[in-house]
């Protein structure tokens, strides 16, 4: 009896008296938002689940951005975007100082300048990463080229052969001899830098009308009429009809290659993108655009720290030769370069020899870009198309791309300009 009577009493010292399982933390999250297409954003997914399994501090959730969202931790930011988020940078925390707090080793100087242009100030401190760049080349189908009787190993350098080239592969039955992706990008934007003229004055104001660009459009509206030209669409859509084997050449990404290699259904050769040799000093430099990774302000310390372990896991040399075989992108980092010049290598990263060739040509690098002002972008694609259809000349097109465009240029980024 007397032990029944003290069982109640143990009970209550044993309920009582701390448990002694370990009580773990939950892990910190941190979201990444972005605006990738479907594959792509399935990639990025499997790169942050790697970052997810190999600690247990953090949580990194990949969400899709939409229009006015607040800044997440982590914003993979698109080449179209990159203006947007300039103007804006009282949203963000500048990356190097996210990693001097988190005491995580960084020096956003020992990447390339040409990686950095628009992402540092003058001392070459990274405010955002420059994750996913490129520049554009010219890919060549080269069965094609046989059949037109071109030679596939000799693509050509200039705009002259590429007509040249574009006349042989329409005579032999070629439905599409030549298109392009990102027409801004690669016909404004790089057609000027490559050809030694500037897109904006030095007041900061749009200037994109002068003679290469006029000759330059006027050219393509001829190849229009020809049939050697067909236009598909404003983003990659060329890409991908060149990825079937209906086109001969094309201007688009260089970090398209390893998609076009994986693909298989087309034999591709990779050159340098075209230059005008009547124009005096050409070819000088392309430029490097594409995803930067900016991050949000406002957030906790802890939460900054996950930040800071994320970046330097992207910079780890293993990881930047993945990201460089798989997405063809321009390694951040010299490990990476030298890894991807290696033998092991070198036929899945054929473009990377092509663009490196161009940025490192002479020229200054352009801060100004009009692929990377949205709303610009959209008015000198539709002036373009407006003149590569025949509608207006194209004198006429870019004088009114620029007028309207100045309209719409943001302050801020002229403010750059001039700096």
């Amino acid at each position: 009896m007397r032990l029944l009577k003290l069982l109640p009493s143990a009970v209550a010292i044993v309920l009582a008296a701390p448990l002694a399982f370990p009580v773990f933390a939950a892990p910190v999250q941190i979201d990444l938002s972005h605006r990738l297409d479907e594959e792509r954003g399935e990639r990025l997914e499997k790169f942050v689940a790697r970052f997810n399994e190999r600690q247990k501090d953090y949580q990194l959730n990949v969400v899709r951005r939409v229009d006015g969202d607040a800044p997440k931790h982590l914003n993979l930011v698109t080449r179209e975007e990159q203006a947007q988020f300039q103007t804006r940078k009282e949203d963000f925390k500048p990356l190097y100082l996210v990693m001097k707090q988190a005491k995580q080793p960084f020096d956003g100087r020992k990447l390339s300048p040409e990686l950095r242009v628009g992402l540092d100030d003058a001392k070459g401190n990274l405010f955002a990463l420059p994750l996913a760049l490129s520049t554009p080349v010219l890919y060549i189908n080269k069965e094609a080229f046989r059949k037109a009787g071109l030679d596939p190993e000799n693509p050509p350098k200039t705009w002259a052969a590429a007509q040249k080239a574009a006349d042989k592969l329409f005579d032999s039955g070629s439905a599409c001899p030549y298109t392009t992706s990102w027409p801004a990008w690669v016909h404004i934007d790089n057609l000027s830098a490559w050809n030694g003229s500037e897109v904006s004055d030095a007041k900061g104001r749009l200037d994109f009308n002068g003679l290469v660009q006029v000759k330059h459009t006027a050219m393509l509206t001829t190849w229009s009429k020809a049939k050697f030209f067909t236009y598909f669409g404003r983003r990659d859509e060329a890409d991908r009809r060149f990825a079937d084997g209906e086109c001969g050449m094309l201007t688009s990404t260089s970090s398209l290659y390893g998609t076009l290699r994986a693909g298989r259904k087309v034999e591709t050769g990779v050159s340098a993108l075209p230059y005008h040799d009547d124009v005096q000093g050409t070819p000088q430099q392309t430029l490097a655009d594409g995803a930067s990774l900016w991050v949000g302000g406002g957030k906790k310390a802890d939460e900054y720290k996950g930040v800071a372990l994320f970046v330097n896991f992207l910079l780890e040399p293993d990881l930047q030769v993945e990201l460089t075989a798989l997405e063809g992108f321009l390694p951040m980092t010299s490990v990476a370069r030298a890894a991807a010049n290696s033998q092991l290598l070198r036929a899945d990263v054929a473009s990377l020899d092509v663009a490196y060739l161009q940025l490192q040509g002479k020229g200054a690098l352009r801060q100004l870009r009009v692929s990377q002002i949205e709303p610009v972008r959209i008015i000198v694609e539709e002036e373009l198309e407006a003149a590569w259809a025949g509608r207006k000349p194209a004198k006429e097109a870019l004088d009114n791309a620029v007028e309207r465009g100045n309209q719409v240029l943001p302050a801020a980024l002229r403010a750059q300009v001039l700096k």
